[in-house]
């Protein structure tokens, strides 16, 4: 336990009579960004409110630094930074005024506030707004202040929830490149329904689906969770359609153009090896061959639809 910066077990919540979220089991040991990736209604917000002492959950543990959040909340609470979708922004205030609140309420000691707010702002490039008015800012920006208020009291776990939500392109660039320059220093847990999201910034991913969690483990074996079921080859002299869809444990071949072929088999079979034999027995020349892998949203989807299961 005194090892992990977070610890989720048996996490369930139910509203009335639907269990919004079931038997939900993570840990975070080192800094880095956590994809909490799911459709809209999976049960994200819900894992994330309880997480961040929001919501209280109706089975299971919330661990944060060792403090369990059920049994010390304030302890634990010192230790998180949370922006919500919509960042708690008031409008009419400067930035540094803000942050400067923000501390106070994170009951931070009043002589080390002015350095944690010139802190979070210089982190998050803000410093040069520090006398704007909150108002009058870019949402590129008002998205770094809600970032610097969740980093202003330096918790060692940062929650983002949906961060570039509503921004454009070229701020969801810069948002994205902050995130990652948190997590040198943070955990931070990244809630998102965006696989772009995730690819561009995590290095490891939790996915629920209908409440429960459908996978946990690192982007690569997100990638490759499922099983390559085609096979890209080419040949300097090609075999015809028929002969390449003869071999066995070929379902069907598809010409991609005079030397090119996606030949699509089974997944529980190997057939590499036996393309390669067959083109020097038979002096195809074959000069590439490729395992195809599924797209993020073929995954995303086929996970989504619990045609499989994560190992626990």
């Amino acid at each position: 336990m005194e090892n992990s910066i977070v610890k989720v077990e048996h996490l369930s919540h139910r509203y009335h009579i639907h269990w919004a979220i079931e038997d939900i089991n993570f840990e975070i040991k080192e800094k880095g960004v956590l994809g909490l990736l799911g459709s809209n209604g999976a049960g994200k917000s819900t894992t994330m409110n309880i997480i961040c002492g929001v919501l209280n959950q109706t089975e299971g543990e919330v661990y944060l630094n060792g403090y369990s959040l059920r049994e010390n909340p304030i302890e634990a609470k010192r230790h998180i930074g949370f922006l919500p979708q919509k960042p708690p922004l008031y409008p009419d205030i400067t930035v540094e005024e803000y942050l400067t609140y923000c501390a106070h309420l994170r009951l931070m000691q009043t002589k080390d506030i002015p350095e944690a707010v010139k802190r979070a702002m210089e982190r998050c490039d803000i410093t040069h707004f520090r006398n704007r008015m909150i108002s009058n800012l870019s949402g590129g920006y008002q998205q770094r202040v809600g970032i610097a208020q969740a980093i202003v009291h330096n918790p060692s776990f940062v929650v983002l929830d949906e961060p570039t939500n509503g921004l454009d392109p070229n701020q969801i660039v810069e948002i994205r490149r902050l995130i990652k320059e948190i997590a040198t220093d943070h955990a931070v847990l990244l809630s998102t329904h965006i696989l772009s999201e995730v690819q561009a910034t995590c290095n490891n991913i939790q996915m629920i689906e209908q409440g429960k969690l459908v996978f946990s483990g690192s982007m690569d074996d997100f990638n490759n969770y499922v099983a390559p079921s085609s096979l890209l080859v080419r040949f300097e002299a090609a075999p015809s359609l028929q002969t390449l869809e003869a071999i066995e444990d070929v379902d069907a071949v598809e010409q991609i153009d005079r030397y090119s072929y996606r030949l699509r088999f089974d997944a529980s079979k190997e057939i590499s090896e036996r393309i390669v034999q067959l083109s020097v027995t038979n002096a195809w020349q074959l000069c590439e061959i490729q395992l195809e892998r599924l797209a993020l949203d073929t995954i995303f989807a086929q996970l989504s639809g619990k045609k499989f299961n994560c190992k626990k």
